[in-house]
């Protein structure tokens, strides 16, 4: 490919510019060398490397300084702008448009919320941020820390018990926890009472891999648990059509009935506060304005699913 300013154009940089700029504003090698903390033998090579480039000189001597040559005169005048822009450009801060950008966000989520929060958040995306695109992939309050830590993730959606203090959070979500239920096999009605409730047999969620739930650990109750799984996603399909009942956040047992309307959720019979699932994130990344934009976008779809909450263990 042919250049089209000759083999000379190789030999510019931007560096020798900047030489020859300090020499016009301070008057002499020596006062450039110090402005910009370079030796005098640096300050006469970068002007002879800038002399053979250009094929003519851009200094003088002048007394016990160099003055400009004409070409130099002129370089000068036509080059500050240009270098000043640069500089601005360099140290102004990035934007942000989400219409035109493509970055990729890492969005780490909890069990089972990817089916209820992902779907209206990537029609948000779709219409406001159309080119962005998330990798999710699946966390829960044991992994979250070292995923967030690690920027494995930029973003969670989870819960979680202690954080380091390098890691911020927002409640997403709060509410209590309901009972999924399929009313042709079970006889719990709309406001079952904890007898009724607790002759059922169960089916629970379990990250521990056992048969106990928030409902023996957390409320002093134990169940006839028959069944226990690793996930949230199961719970509709094995309910449907058995006699064994469910006890899950809210959120989720409302997003289940929704696919299988025929199913039922009645509120827990047991007393007991309402959890929540939290948005995460580090607090290095609090000013990447991605991330903020995604933050936000994940609020605004958890106010227009109107609240609920999630707990490790059902």
């Amino acid at each position: 490919m042919n250049e089209p300013y000759g083999s000379s154009a190789r030999d510019l940089d931007l560096n020798l510019f900047r030489v020859l700029l300090a020499v016009a504003d301070t008057g002499s090698v020596t006062g450039a060398a110090a402005k910009l903390y370079l030796t005098q033998p640096a300050i006469s090579a970068a002007l002879g490397r800038l002399k053979i480039a250009l094929g003519a000189p851009v200094v003088a001597p002048h007394g016990r300084g160099i003055v400009l040559t004409e070409r130099g005169a002129q370089i000068v005048a036509e080059v500050r702008p240009l270098l000043d822009g640069i500089v601005r450009l360099a140290l102004a801060p990035p934007r942000f448009d989400p219409k035109t950008s493509e970055r990729v966000v890492r969005l780490g989520m909890a069990d089972a919320s990817d089916e209820w929060l992902l779907p209206p958040l990537l029609r948000l995306l779709a219409r406001e941020a159309p080119r962005m695109r998330l990798v999710c992939v699946p966390i829960q309050f044991r992994t979250v820390a070292e995923a967030l830590a690690t920027r494995r993730i930029e973003l969670a959606v989870t819960v979680a018990d202690d954080l380091p203090r390098t890691i911020a959070r927002r409640p997403l979500f709060r509410g209590k926890f309901a009972v999924l239920f399929d009313p042709r096999f079970v006889r719990l009605g709309a406001r079952p009472t904890e007898r009724a409730y607790l002759a059922q047999q169960h089916v629970i969620v379990s990250y521990n891999g056992d048969l106990r739930g928030t409902v023996e650990d957390n409320m002093g109750r134990e169940r006839d648990v028959r069944c226990s799984v690793a996930s949230f996603g199961s719970v509709g399909a094995i309910v449907d059509g058995s006699h064994l009942v469910a006890t899950i956040p809210g959120i989720v047992a409302r997003q289940i009935v929704k696919q299988r309307p025929h199913l039922r959720m009645a509120p827990l019979p047991l007393p007991h506060v309402a959890g929540g699932m939290d948005l995460m994130w580090p607090i290095a990344l609090e000013a990447d304005d991605a991330g903020r934009f995604v933050r936000d976008s994940l609020l605004e779809v958890a106010r227009e699913l109107g609240g609920g909450s999630a707990l490790p263990r059902a």
